[in-house]
């Protein structure tokens, strides 16, 4: 495996970064997940217009432009020979010294990774996630923006540990004021009423590209689209349910703290989705090899 770090490339074993540097030391920092088919980056652009505004946000200067960026992430994914698989994209402040300040930190670094991924087996798509509310609740927006995908996950990991060590396989996270924001590591989507509706972002949801990809395949199909809060009882009560990630894609939900989600299997709409999806990025994105 070939791994780039700021400008050149490092077998898996020769590829380190310091001790010192801010990602490490405080998650100081910001990422991308991006997925690749047949040999294309299925919605480069996006992922790093992303990735520019979180660290836009967080004032972390990223010593590339988006151009060189997008080029190293095609050039990572050719070298490794992959033509399916995961990009992990990540900008850190870079080394500093020990205390909190940012601005020790002489020049931020990049560093990606392409290889291959399996979130879900495939048997979930046919039958289904298992899904509990978690008591870990979601950073709240005034907090940390939910559209900054920072280094620092471990809200959603601990998170995530509730929702195993309860035998599930993800975990349902809900806002300070009883909402659902998101899961674990997914945007939440429900049919009801022959409607699709997902949180807002304001109710602590990630932006995802996944998410609005589906929001976009939804609404060219015809089907009504809607962002409302939405509590634990519409989740309970809904005719479908489904999870969306750029490393899951398209999941559907089988139950939710105990309560079945429609008649325990995936609904004609998840499966449209499904569908859909899977041939969009059968088609689209940037070449790997051209």
């Amino acid at each position: 495996m070939k791994i780039y770090i700021d400008g050149r490339f490092y077998s898996e074993r020769n590829a380190k970064i310091s001790v010192f540097d801010h990602g490490v030391l405080y998650g100081d920092g910001v990422f991308e997940g991006i997925r690749f088919y047949n040999g294309r980056i299925f919605k480069l652009e996006e992922h790093v217009n992303r990735l520019f505004a979180s660290a836009q946000a967080i004032l972390l200067t990223i010593p590339m432009s988006k151009e060189e960026v997008a080029k190293a992430t095609i050039k990572t994914c050719r070298l490794n020979k992959l033509k399916d698989g995961y990009i992990r994209l990540v900008v850190t402040r870079g080394v500093g010294y020990l205390g909190l300040s940012p601005y020790k930190c002489k020049k931020a670094s990049v560093f990606i990774i392409a290889a291959t991924i399996e979130l879900y087996p495939e048997a979930v798509y046919r039958n289904g996630l298992k899904v509990v509310t978690t008591g870990t609740m979601r950073t709240p927006a005034n907090v940390l923006s939910p559209a900054v995908k920072s280094l620092n996950y471990l809200n959603n990991i601990m998170a995530k540990v509730e929702a195993i060590q309860a035998g599930a396989e993800e975990g349902l996270m809900l806002n300070g004021q009883g909402n659902v924001a998101e899961c674990t590591g997914d945007n939440v989507f429900i049919i009801k009423g022959g409607a699709l509706i997902t949180p807002p972002i304001s109710a602590g949801a990630l932006d995802g590209i996944t998410r609005r990809t589906v929001m976009a395949i939804a609404a060219e199909a015809g089907l009504p689209v809607r962002e409302e809060n939405l509590t634990r009882y519409d989740i309970f009560t809904a005719d479908e349910c489904f999870l969306t990630g750029t490393a899951a894609e398209v999941v559907p939900v089988a139950q939710v703290d105990g309560r079945v989600i429609g008649d325990k299997r995936p609904g004609p709409v998840t499966l449209d989705l499904m569908r859909r999806y899977r041939e969009l990025t059968a088609c689209e994105g940037a070449p790997i090899y051209s």
